[in-house]
């Protein structure tokens, strides 16, 4: 390995040394060994899948959440990691921490198979899987109207 850009390569972990060994292979009573090779036992991960099945009856709260600060985000997880919609209206937020507190709720709703969808300016609705909105409410309504 002559080469020196093969050299810094390797010094820098992207490429593979390549070991050259010129010595003769062992011999047991004037034969070579067989190499025998035995495949290593694969163990299989499985991970369980964990879907939590939330009847339409059962839920009874959304939660609504005005976060100030980017910590507030482990309220918003843990609620609707537990099946509880919730609605969160970043107008109290910087718009870095916004962005940031946005990014880990599309993760989240990703990460639970859930959906989130934007309400209004600053305002997100995050609905954990088997919960779904009707094309009825999601309609705006009038401003003087029920």
């Amino acid at each position: 390995m002559s080469n020196p850009l093969k050299k810094t390569m390797v010094y820098l972990g992207l490429a593979d040394e390549e070991e050259v060994y010129d010595e003769p292979a062992p011999q047991v009573n004037g034969r070579k060994p067989q190499a025998i090779e035995k495949a290593a036992p694969v163990t299989p991960l499985h991970r369980p899948t964990v879907v939590r099945q939330v009847a339409p009856a059962a839920i009874s709260e959304i939660l609504t959440v005005h976060p100030k600060q980017y910590r507030d985000a482990q309220v918003i997880a843990e609620n609707f990691r537990d099946g509880i919609p919730v609605i969160i209206n970043l107008s109290q937020m910087s718009d870095a921490d916004a962005r940031r507190l946005i990014d880990f709720a599309s993760g989240l709703c990703y990460g639970l198979n859930g959906s989130m969808e934007k309400v209004a300016q600053g305002v997100y609705l995050l609905t954990p899987a088997g919960v779904s909105v009707s094309a009825e409410d999601r309609q705006p309504r009038p401003e003087g109207g029920s």
